[in-house]
């Protein structure tokens, strides 16, 4: 069995958050930039000052200092107009990428185990399903006919182009776009040494983005993107040490029974190991 390729994204403290303010990008080497009013050097760290406090990052680790671009105004609520049916409830967390696909009929929607096809399709490109699901969720919610607004299609919204090149000749069939998707992704972290936010970048923004930009592009979509894709991911893995560390709490009780405790032979582990610290 091949071991899982390690996935590490630790909270997201220093990932761009779209704030209304207008300042400076500090641009880091890891791929990160942060927003702030002005900066401060202090040895051989440099304190930026945001909107709600102030971060020390050391001077060496940042690349660049840009000028913030001018914020992108949030997109008007259309307000619903009366129609002859009822509408269907909006979701209570959509997504970005599930925010711009279009709706599709009940009908066209096959009835898949679509967990079975990531655990599948992780297994063979050594990744953990976990983070293969949180991208799911990001880019269409699990809606295997999702069309986005640029034509990216199915779970993993691969645009025509993407499909044609992986070979797949449907793209909403959802083995194909899974094990398609998931081989790119895989594919995306060999190129950036198993860093996952450049991955994640390149995935949602294109290869050429993250090389112009050495980095993760100042797009406030790509970054939404990434950041939700590592909170959806962290979340999942601190439920699962809270279950485990539940479990250990647990086996002290069943020890002290009066009755006698038969010998067993030990058993591997069948949870997986988690890819990386929340």
């Amino acid at each position: 069995m091949r071991v899982l390729r390690p996935i590490t994204v630790g909270a997201v403290l220093v990932l761009a958050q779209l704030s209304a303010f207008a300042g400076q990008i500090a641009v880091l080497r890891n791929g990160f930039s942060i927003r702030f009013d002005h900066k401060e050097q202090i040895g051989t760290s440099t304190r930026l000052y945001t909107g709600t406090g102030y971060v020390d990052i050391g001077s060496d680790q940042i690349a660049s200092f840009e000028a913030e671009e001018t914020p992108v105004a949030p997109e008007p609520q259309v307000a619903a107009q009366a129609a002859p049916q009822p509408l269907a409830p909006a979701p209570t967390q959509a997504s970005t990428a599930a925010n711009n696909t279009v709706a599709v009929p009940k009908a066209l929607q096959k009835n898949v185990d679509i967990d079975q096809l990531v655990r599948e399709a992780s297994s063979k490109n050594r990744l953990d399903p976990d983070f293969v699901s949180s991208v799911i969720r990001a880019e269409s919610n699990f809606k295997t006919h999702a069309v986005s607004k640029k034509g990216a299609q199915g779970l993993m919204q691969l645009m025509p182009s993407t499909a044609a090149q992986l070979g797949v000749a449907d793209p909403f069939d959802p083995k194909a776009n899974v094990e398609a998707g998931t081989a790119h992704l895989s594919a995306l972290l060999d190129r950036y040494n198993d860093d996952p936010i450049k991955a994640l970048a390149a995935y949602n923004a294109g290869a050429h983005r993250v090389k112009q930009y050495n980095g993760v592009p100042p797009y406030p979509e790509t970054r939404a993107y990434i950041n939700q894709i590592v909170r959806d991911f962290n979340a999942k893995k601190r439920a699962q040490m809270k279950a485990a560390a539940a479990a250990k709490t647990t086996s002290p009780a069943k020890a002290a029974s009066p009755k006698p405790v038969k010998k067993s032979r030990p058993q591997q582990a069948s949870v997986p190991k988690p890819a990386g610290p929340a």
